[in-house]
């Protein structure tokens, strides 16, 4: 009978996905939108891109207002499209 080590299983566990944006909208309570801007590398060609991104994001306190740099972590599912919350203020 073989043992299985499941200390490797759980360590990626906590591990969550942290993205840096601007907020684009704050009209809705507790969920802004945020706007993230990423420059990447063309695979091929090697000319820069710009790649773009709208994430819905959960506000608890509606502190976050249009035009800030914030930083948000995924979390799980509270909406339909919300699976991020808002950690800072940048």
């Amino acid at each position: 009978m073989i043992k299985k080590n499941n200390k490797e299983d759980f360590s990626s566990r906590n591990v969550r996905k942290q993205r840096k944006g601007i907020v684009l909208s704050d009209k809705m309570n507790k969920t802004i939108v945020v706007y993230e801007i990423k420059k990447v590398k063309h695979k091929y060609y090697g000319k820069s891109i710009l790649k773009k991104k709208k994430y819905m994001v959960h506000d608890e306190k509606n502190i976050s207002k249009k035009g800030d740099y914030v930083s948000i972590m995924e979390t799980r599912p509270i909406s339909k499209k919300k699976c991020w919350r808002l950690v800072s203020i940048l």
